[in-house]
């Protein structure tokens, strides 16, 4: 009996577009065993999501009939099934977990019903005996108390739970095959840990295969057996794991593995790809990476590759390999990342200072609106940003990181403290004289697309905060300040006619970035900048940040839950937990060296390609508390594996490990 359980052959899926013919899965076979873990990997808009969707069948109507090739499941093709026969898979042999579970869930079911549908549709279960295995799978993917979040809705959960609520649902079904479409993206090192672990272990009870879709390298080299690389809609390098990341081969595998940011490249920029994944909707006769690619040659841009095997169960799409032009065959450039300018030296000023600040919600019930209780989002934070310095602010979503940037800036309203900027307390300023400080502060929000009105052009979006703030009263000013703007952060001058749609994920944050820089500020506040972007383009977003720091001496308050961008960008880091900083210091000091066990817990929990540097895993169970009602004590000690009594009484005090290293622990 054969152990191929997914044999894709030649597959090919196009839609027709007033451009004409755009093909996104070009001409790509692979296969996949029972229990095996298969990755695809590559930038956003090389055909990852569409080669599943293409293996699921639930392309858009109009693409429904432009697919060719072979999909064998167990050895029958799922291209000559009927739409009856494929509603038989799919859910019950074949699942998907999308990339976001908001989008994904219905916002008016109950997360029970939801999980009961497909037991109904599948497994014939129904009443008792189908909530009886809602409650099982709500178990087995580690929800706490399935008794009541059975009946709780999708906006009741957090971004893991609600996560898990998708996973429970694919393996109602019991599938021979998962597919994971980004499952991890954009949750916190910690959740993502816990939900690799559990598709771990499931995979192991049940035996079941799984095909990841993921940009990220660290997750590949953790979770998968074999790995195929996609690059405009075909792919370009397939291996086992070991060979990979011990020698990949197409130069752009190469660059991917550049662009991972570390300590150790902390006085270079990072290695970036050049220019983007190029249209799909022309006829290639050519090497399609050949105009990004540092080692093309005449050949790349005259001839297609073919597949060449470099190894056992190895191959690369390249003419590097290609037997018949190895007399051709180009040295090997292996780029030098160039070191970046070093800041100017001077005395340190000191640019913000928090003081104490707590942020309380109201919660009000009832017909007269009473008060009664209170989010306590910030709770009593203080710290310091020097001009041209970076302080990272790390934690799990909800603890109230977001809340503090928005309150230093006096977005919302805060309760108490202080929050001095160059020497100005912003909490007592008017709203007019609050409103001619706005130049000296800015921020760059997570969803660049979200942050930015649709119907109007970049120019206009970049040019508002100008206008509001009287700075180039002359429209001819104004629009050269665009123009060299846009050329600042890496854009054509001739793009301050577009749309945001227009645009690339990448090139929304850039617009974002030079609409913060339009009103010459002194401090940006950077929430999570590059968390759903491509390991390349977040490569050229962090060079841009670290370049205009240099030259213009700006500080940044950088939100992020990516250890290796704290790793790479900040000076100081700051780790927040449930409205509270735990610990605080040097970055090399928190990274080498953390002492609170929520630092060790996230640190330990960030995957990562150097197998010398993986370390093993300090298993945080369970979710934050909520923030209406915090523990008393030390608000981690419900989870934390080194708890001691006094940690349940009172909150710890400060305990200085040295003049640079902070943390608020019992333990020291």
């Amino acid at each position: 009996m054969s152990d191929l359980l997914l044999d894709v052959k030649n597959l090919k899926t196009w839609f027709d577009t007033r451009a004409g013919k755009t093909t996104v899965v070009d001409d790509i076979s692979f296969s996949i065993k029972k229990g095996e873990t298969f990755a695809l990997l590559g930038e956003s808009g090389c055909g990852k999501s569409m080669t599943a969707l293409s293996i699921m069948q639930l392309l858009p109507s109009q693409a429904s009939h432009n697919i060719s090739g072979e999909i064998n499941l167990d050895g029958q093709d799922l291209l000559a099934l009927p739409e009856a026969a494929l509603r038989n898979i799919r859910g019950n042999r074949i699942a998907m977990i999308f990339q976001e579970p908001m989008t994904s869930l219905n916002p008016v079911l109950t997360v029970g019903s939801q999980i009961s549908e497909v037991l109904s549709r599948h497994k014939g279960l129904k009443n008792s005996a189908a909530k009886f295995r809602v409650m099982e799978l709500l178990e087995a993917v580690g929800i706490p108390d399935p008794q009541q979040r059975i009946n709780e809705y999708p906006h009741q959960l957090s971004g893991g739970m609600k996560q898990r609520i998708m996973i429970a649902i694919a393996l109602a079904g019991e599938p021979d095959l998962l597919i994971a479409d980004e499952p991890t993206t954009a949750l916190d090192v910690t959740i993502q840990a816990q939900v690799l672990d559990l598709l771990r272990d499931l995979q192991k009870k049940t035996g079941m295969a799984v095909l990841m879709i993921t940009h990220d390298l660290a997750v590949v080299s953790e979770m998968v057996d074999r790995v195929a690389v996609m690059y405009a809609g075909e792919i370009v390098e397939m291996a086992d794991r070991d060979s990979f990341f011990n020698s990949p081969k197409h130069p752009y595998s190469q660059k991917l593995f550049e662009a991972i940011p570390t300590m150790e490249k902390r006085n270079e920029a990072l290695a970036i790809i050049p220019g983007s994944v190029p249209q799909l909707s022309q006829e290639f006769t050519n090497c399609r990476f050949h105009s990004r690619c540092r080692n093309s040659w005449t050949l790349c841009e005259t001839e297609i590759p073919i597949w060449n095997n470099v190894g056992e169960d190895h191959g690369v799409r390249c003419h590097i390999y290609d037997d018949l032009h190895e007399t051709q065959e180009p040295e090997y450039k292996h780029s030098q990342a160039p070191a970046l300018k070093k800041a100017r030296a001077g005395e340190v000023e000191k640019l913000l200072q928090v003081d104490d600040l707590k942020i309380h919600f109201p919660i009000h019930k009832g017909l007269l609106k009473r008060v009664a209780g209170y989010v306590y989002a910030v709770d009593g934070i203080s710290l310091s940003v020097d001009k041209g310095k970076t302080l990272a602010l790390v934690g799990e979503s909800g603890c109230g990181k977001t809340t503090l940037g928005k309150g230093i800036l006096q977005l919302i309203k805060t309760t108490e403290g202080k929050v001095v900027f160059q020497d100005t307390e912003l909490t007592s300023l008017s709203q007019s004289e609050l409103r001619s400080r706005r130049k000296d502060f800015q921020i760059i929000f997570q969803d660049p697309f979200s942050s930015m009105n649709p119907r109007m052009m970049v120019g206009d979006i970049i040019e508002e905060g100008m206008i509001a703030q009287e700075l180039y009263p002359n429209p001819e000013e104004r629009r050269k300040r665009v123009d060299d703007l846009l050329e600042q952060v890496g854009l054509r001058p001739e793009f301050r006619n577009r749309y945001p749609h227009e645009f690339s994920g990448g090139q929304r944050q850039r617009i974002c970035v030079a609409r913060a820089l339009a009103v010459h500020p002194k401090l940006i506040v950077c929430d999570e900048p590059t968390s759903a972007l491509d390991v390349s383009v977040q490569a050229q977003i962090l060079n841009l940040l670290k370049e205009l720091q240099i030259e213009l001496g700006l500080a940044y308050l950088f939100i992020t839950h990516n250890i290796s961008v704290v790793a790479y960008l900040a000076d100081e880091v700051a780790v927040m937990y449930l409205g509270r900083i735990v610990e605080k210091g040097r970055v090399e000091d928190v990274l080498a060296n953390p002492k609170h066990p929520y630092t060790q817990a996230l640190l330990s929990a960030v995957p990562t390609i150097d197998e010398k540097t993986k370390t093993e895993i300090m298993r945080v169970e369970g979710d934050p508390p909520s923030p209406i009602n915090p523990p008393q004590g030390c608000h981690f000690h419900p989870r934390c594996p080194k708890v001691k009594d006094e940690c349940k009484k009172s909150y710890p005090p400060v305990s200085e490990l040295s003049e640079t290293h902070k943390v608020q622990c019992y333990l020291y």
